[in-house]
C-alpha cells in the first residue's frame, strides 16, 4: 500500500515542471500530517494540496484494509475493584484470530468463586479487565494456518485466559477442549472448571481410594458436590458440611455418607465422633478462614489438608510447627498448574466428560442468570444462597 501511495504521488508530481521532486519520494511518510515534507521552494501549493489528498487517501485504504475485522459486542467489564455493583455491562471490541488462536461465540458461562476473588482484589488483574474463567461456545474464525479446529465446532475451555464474561472471545486454540455432543452447554460450561478441579484433588494432590474417610467443607457447592458424587464412587466414606438443612438434603442425594451442618454443631467434634478418634485421612477445604484451623485438627496422623479456596477470608499464618504433631502435609494447589500442557489439559478434561457421560458425575445447574446480569448472580453466590453450579447465558 505504501509503493502505491507513492506511486499515486509520482503520476500527480509526472505532470508538473518541477521533476526534481521526485527524488524526495522515497522518504514520503504516507501517515505524516506534514504536508509530505516536500519543499515549498520545489511545489507549488495546488500540488502540494493535491500530493497530501493523496497520500491520506492512500493511507485510509490502508487502514481500513489491513486493520483487523473488529466486532462489536457486549461483555462485563471491571474498571475498579470492590463489591458486585463494579460489574458493567458494557461494548467492546474483539479482533480477528491471529496465529494459534481461534474466536468464539459463548453460549454458556461458568461461574465460580474466583471470579470473585479477582473482583475483590484477592488475587490480582490489571485493571480494567473482563472476568471469567470458563465457557463453552462455537467457534466462529480460526486464525491462519490453524488445523485441527474448525468454525462451528463446539468447544469449552477452563482457566486462563480470564474473560468468559463476554458474547465472544478470543482463545488460544490449545486452551479449547472439543464438547461431546451428547452434553448440554450449560451442563459443559457449569461443569468443567469444577470438574478438572475435582480431578486434581482426588486423584492427583490426593489420591482417594477405598476404605479412605474424607472431609468436604461446602458440600453442596458446586466443586464440593461433584467431590462427593466422585469420591462416594471411588469407594471412600465421604463427610460433608453444609450451612443449612436444605443443602445437608442435597449433600447427602451427592453421595455424602455424613452431613454436617456446621450452624448447629462443631465439625470438629462431630468428625472425631464419626471416625471415634481417628480422624479422616484427608480434608478439602475450599472456605479458608473460618474452618481451616478446625480442618487441621480433623485429620489423622499423616494426613492431608487440601486446601484450594478461601470463601470466608484467607485463613490466619499457620506455623510448620503445627503440623510437627501429627506429621500433617498442607498444600494450597491451582488447577493450572496441573493443567499446564495441552496432554495434562485433554486428560483432566476427559475423565471430566467421560465420569458425566457414565453418570458417576450429576451436574445440577441450579441458577441460570443472564449474562448482562452477572452481578445478581455474584450476590447470590457470596451469600450463600446458591448450590450447585451457577451459569450465564449471553442476553438474546
Amino acid at each position: 500500500m505504501v509503493t502505491s501511495n507513492v506511486r499515486v504521488v509520482r503520476s500527480i508530481l509526472a505532470a508538473a515542471p518541477h521533476r526534481s521532486a521526485l527524488r524526495l519520494l522515497p522518504s514520503i511518510d504516507p501517515r505524516s500530517s506534514s504536508l509530505l515534507q516536500l519543499p515549498r521552494s520545489q511545489t507549488s501549493p495546488s500540488l502540494r494540496t493535491l500530493a497530501v489528498v493523496a497520500a491520506r487517501s492512500s493511507y485510509s485504504s490502508l487502514s481500513s484494509t489491513e486493520e483487523p475485522n473488529m466486532v462489536k459486542v457486549k461483555a462485563i467489564r471491571v474498571h475498579e475493584l470492590g463489591g458486585p455493583e463494579v460489574l458493567k455491562w458494557e461494548e467492546v471490541e474483539v479482533g480477528e484470530p491471529k496465529e494459534g488462536e481461534i474466536r468464539v461465540r459463548n453460549k454458556a458461562i461458568g461461574v465460580n468463586f474466583i471470579d470473585i476473588y479477582f473482583r475483590k482484589g484477592v488475587y490480582t488483574k490489571d485493571l480494567p479487565f473482563t472476568p471469567g474463567m470458563e465457557a463453552v461456545g462455537v467457534v466462529t474464525a480460526v486464525g491462519p494456518g490453524l488445523t485441527g479446529i474448525e468454525v462451528g465446532d463446539v468447544v469449552a475451555y477452563a482457566g486462563n485466559p480470564m474473560g468468559s464474561y463476554s458474547e465472544e472471545q478470543i482463545l488460544p486454540a490449545n486452551a479449547a477442549v472439543p464438547v461431546p455432543s451428547t452434553i448440554d452447554h450449560k451442563v459443559a460450561a457449569s461443569i468443567l472448571l469444577k470438574g478438572m478441579t475435582a480431578y486434581v484433588l482426588l486423584r492427583r494432590c490426593f489420591k482417594v481410594e477405598a476404605g479412605h474417610t474424607i472431609l468436604v467443607h461446602a458440600a453442596a457447592g458446586g466443586v464440593g458436590s461433584l467431590l462427593c458424587q466422585w469420591a462416594k464412587a471411588l469407594g471412600a466414606t465421604v463427610i460433608g458440611t453444609v450451612s443449612t438443612e436444605e443443602k445437608a438434603a442435597q449433600a447427602a442425594q451427592d453421595g455424602c455418607h455424613h452431613v454436617i451442618v456446621h450452624t448447629k454443631e462443631d465439625f470438629v467434634s462431630k468428625v472425631n465422633e464419626i471416625t471415634s478418634g481417628k480422624g479422616v485421612n484427608v480434608v478439602y477445604d475450599s472456605v479458608g478462614k473460618d474452618t481451616f484451623q478446625g480442618s487441621l485438627s480433623c485429620l489423622m496422623s499423616r494426613g492431608f489438608m487440601v486446601s484450594f479456596g478461601q470463601s470466608s477470608g484467607t485463613p490466619d499464618p499457620v506455623p510448620l510447627s503445627y503440623l510437627l504433631p501429627k506429621s500433617l502435609f498442607l498444600t494450597r494447589p491451582s488447577l493450572m498448574h496441573y493443567t499446564a500442557t495441552r496432554d495434562e489439559l485433554l486428560a483432566a478434561a476427559g475423565e471430566v466428560f467421560a465420569n458425566v457421560a457414565s453418570g458417576v458425575l450429576r451436574v445440577r445447574v441450579n441458577h441460570i442468570y443472564p449474562l448482562s446480569d452477572a452481578a445478581r448472580a455474584h450476590i447470590d453466590l457470596e451469600s450463600r444462597k446458591t448450590s450447585g453450579s451457577i451459569v450465564l447465558v449471553p442476553d438474546v
